[in-house]
């Protein structure tokens, strides 16, 4: 059974799904000789002891990437993949837009040539400072939305054509005007209940408060966890880390949203 698209939870009203989740997790838990566990399948409601069994499960079993899974008794896009397997969760690696996989390749290409701060942790270097230009602020600032800018405005030159994106060196500032450049938003609650709406080629935007965040190009998706290509971080995961990075992120790590300039 292929992921529905939204989160189960608690008081889910469709019966065919609570019953495959049952029938699923009395498999999975290996409940057939503990009856205080086992699940009623003929029972249509998603009630506490459902959510328990879901919890157990949670607690036992790790996402694709290893990861353990929240045990939060909700079945999620990637609760569901470890559930019924990676093949029944929407997955994408492939902009479906042109010009947005111009500029995935692009940062791709940054990423193989490992650019790196220099000196360390400044800020700095010939590659973080061609980023920043392009927003056209100097050395030294954080520089993880300049570094999309730079990729964006990198592929549109090549394509002889305007650069869609916003141009900002800020990631709240992107995200609040992006819109105004015809970019649709999509915010994280939507994103959570349906990672399918998450695409290659799209930005997400972090906020710590303060007026800092944290943004990069979305490179592919499996469920809930998507593949990344991020400038001003590391292996850390940082929003202060010292190069291009591929990383590995859950979707709902992203705290803000996604900005898509598809069709742009």
């Amino acid at each position: 059974m292929k992921y529905p698209g939204r989160i189960i939870k608690l008081g889910e009203q469709d019966a065919g799904i609570v019953k495959a989740l049952k029938t699923q997790l009395n498999r999975m838990l290996a409940v057939q000789r503990i009856a205080e566990l086992k699940l009623n399948v003929d029972d249509p409601n998603f009630g506490p002891k459902m959510k328990q069994a879901v919890q157990l499960f949670q607690v036992r079993h790790v996402d694709a990437e290893g990861r353990p899974l929240k045990p939060d008794g909700e079945v999620g896009s990637i609760t569901w993949a470890s559930l019924f397997g990676p093949e029944t969760v929407t997955s994408s690696d492939t902009a479906a837009d042109s010009f947005l996989a111009s500029v995935l390749k692009i940062a791709a290409g940054e990423e193989a040539k490992q650019v790196r701060e220099q000196p360390k942790n400044s800020n700095r270097g010939p590659d973080v400072e061609k980023y920043l230009r392009r927003t056209g602020l100097g050395p030294g600032f954080a520089w993880c939305c300049a570094f999309l800018y730079w990729c964006f405005d990198e592929a549109a030159i090549a394509a002889h054509r305007a650069n869609p994106m916003f141009k900002t060196a800020g990631c709240l500032d992107h995200w609040s005007n992006a819109q105004s450049k015809g970019a649709r938003r999509l915010l994280k609650s939507q994103a959570i209940a349906d990672p399918s709406q998450v695409q290659p080629g799209m930005i997400f935007i972090m906020d710590f408060g303060g007026g800092a965040g944290h943004t990069g190009l979305v490179e592919a998706v499996a469920g809930g966890l998507m593949t990344t290509i991020e400038g001003n971080t590391d292996a850390s995961k940082t929003r202060e880390g010292g190069g291009v990075y591929r990383l590995h992120r859950k979707i709902v790590e992203v705290n803000k949203g996604f900005i898509d300039y598809a069709g742009l």
